[in-house]
């Protein structure tokens, strides 16, 4: 099948065609699996893709906890005050709101597409053509993220809610970067070099993520001749704030830290420790000061005392973690009256169980600044994207269909999920809609320029030094249509939230009913992105 791949690089469906469907020899697990019916195998196959996507799910929510911890990391600013001549000491945040969103939320919860992507491109290496599966789970997936995402997060709210964007300047900023990524790549697929990429084409699609860098950073610093001239409302100090009334009842074992920095004294101008402990029920931090005496002469055995103390605790809160895996959540709160739906709640627990205890090797998201879970998340999630690459081709090998068809259907919906989570949780949790539509936007953005950039950029140095030949691009124009298709249709989705915002004064909320209409017309816009897409790769059209 690599030979029949490398020969028919546009259509395996094809391919197999013109070998009269023959038995597919390739096998994920062991090679008895090649004596089953080819219809069985690929059913097999589906349920494997299944549980892999169960499994992005699961590492989701410790990636999610662990990008919380990396955002509300601070560091000490120690300024004079002119006046008094008094040491005055700030605790302001590292990460900028907006790069925040750009960076750790829009490429992480893209991760697992960049990831396939990446995969599938090494894979193909000593190919003249790019792999299939990473273009079209990324076009797939910027239309999974415009439309069911927005479809999601629009009926989040409660009844009657509002939350709008408050800076509109930073969101059309990204907006225009985003459709341009989209123009840029029906430019070098049909244009400027049609149906190959070079390594010119590859390089300028990575460094335009850069670009959009800067210019989002100076919309939000208000850059003078770089920003748009719009005034923004108050945004929410935290990315994504408590809420004491609803994180009391989930409220994680363990999410109690303690972190040790000074503050200015007023009253004497010394500086004091302080230790700063999140509160058990969320409503903030729990101030506790330290006597003088105890400031003036520190000790060592009293630092190491307590840098034992949060070794201790971090331990035990990882220890905790496989002990968690293993535990059932009780069931009797949730009234389940009937046994059928008691037994299927027990099953969907055991089902999770492997992933739980797999997930609860990466470490505590308080160590590090949560620095340390966040790249073993993004790892476990790269394993993930491995395996599903081998079951795509596996069921394209055994039910004879088109790769480009599993990708940005069955792949981008799967591999998406990461994304619907976070921005269902920051439009449930944050006060301002600037967040779950940020991660929306600017995934599209990053799927282009770092998910298509980076592997092209890998194929195309390859190719041009071992065989001096430009990256042929499978499907080029199925690629390219629905690009057109995408760009059409997403075009009547922000014509949507630009109409909300001037009849009801919020992109997301508001009356029930209006919410639901507008969920449902956001889901009929990916479903015809979808059948025009597999219509195009099916030749019908």
């Amino acid at each position: 099948m690599a030979w029949v791949h490398k020969q028919f690089p546009g259509n395996i469906l094809g391919a197999s065609n013109i070998f009269g469907r023959e038995k597919c020899e390739s096998y994920l697990l062991f090679s008895g699996e090649t004596s089953l019916g080819d219809g069985f195998r690929t059913f097999l196959y589906f349920l494997g893709l299944a549980y892999c996507f169960i499994g992005l799910s699961a590492i989701t929510a410790r990636f999610f906890r662990s990008m919380e911890n990396v955002v509300k990391h601070t560091r000490k600013v120690v300024e004079i005050d002119p006046r008094s001549n008094r040491e005055i000491i700030r605790h302001e945040k590292v990460w900028n709101y907006t790069i925040a969103d750009i960076t750790l939320l829009a490429f992480g919860t893209s991760f697992p597409q960049i990831s396939l992507a990446i995969i599938d491109s090494i894979q193909n290496l000593g190919s003249l053509y790019a792999g299939g599966l990473g273009p079209g789970t990324l076009v797939g997936s910027a239309a999974f993220d415009l439309f069911p995402i927005h479809a999601v997060c629009v009926v989040v709210p409660k009844a009657g809610e509002l939350k709008k964007i408050s800076d509109v300047g930073v969101w059309l900023v990204e907006l225009f970067w985003s459709f341009w990524a989209y123009v840029w790549l029906y430019i070098i697929l049909e244009v400027w070099t049609p149906n190959v990429i070079t390594i010119l084409e590859a390089l300028l699609t990575v460094l335009q993520f850069g670009l959009l860098l800067i210019h989002a950073y100076a919309q939000d610093k208000q850059w003078p001749y770089l920003s748009l001239p719009l005034p923004r409302t108050e945004r929410p100090e935290d990315w994504v704030p408590d809420e004491a009334a609803s994180r009391k009842q989930d409220k994680i074992a363990g999410d109690e830290c303690s972190e040790l920095f000074q503050v200015g004294d007023t009253e004497n101008g010394n500086i004091v420790d302080i230790f700063s402990i999140d509160s058990g029920d969320g409503s903030g931090p729990v101030y506790q000061s330290i006597s003088g005496s105890e400031v003036a002469e520190p000790s060592n055995e009293h630092f190491q005392k307590n840098i034992i103390l949060e070794d201790s605790h971090l331990l035990s809160l990882w220890k905790q973690q496989f002990v968690d895996a293993f535990m059932l959540e009780s069931s009797e709160s949730r009234k389940l009256d009937s046994i059928y739906l008691w037994v299927a709640r027990i099953f969907w627990q055991l089902l999770l169980l492997p992933w739980r205890f797999l997930f609860a090797f990466v470490p505590p998201p308080h160590i590090a600044h949560g620095w340390i879970a966040f790249i073993c998340s993004l790892i476990f999630i790269s394993g993930i994207a491995y395996i599903v690459t081998k079951l795509t081709d596996l069921i394209s090998c055994t039910s004879g269909i088109n790769s480009y068809v599993i990708a940005f259907t069955a792949l981008a919906a799967g591999t998406s999920w990461p994304d619907l989570v976070a921005s269902k949780i920051a439009a449930e949790r944050q006060t301002t809609a600037d967040s779950a539509i940020a991660n929306i936007i600017c995934s599209n953005s990053v799927n282009i320029y770092m998910g298509l950039g980076i592997p092209w950029l890998i194929d195309t140095t390859y190719n041009f030094i071992a065989y001096r030949e430009p990256l042929g691009v499978q499907n080029a124009e199925g690629l390219s249509f629905s690009l057109l298709v995408f760009f059409c249709t997403s075009i009547c989705c922000i014509g949507v939230l630009v109409l909300r915002r001037l009849t009801l004064g919020a992109e997301l909320g508001g009356p029930k009913i209006w919410a639901r209409l507008t969920c449902v017309y956001f889901m009929s816009l990916w479903i015809i992105f979808v059948v025009l897409s597999s219509l195009k790769v099916s030749g019908v059209i």
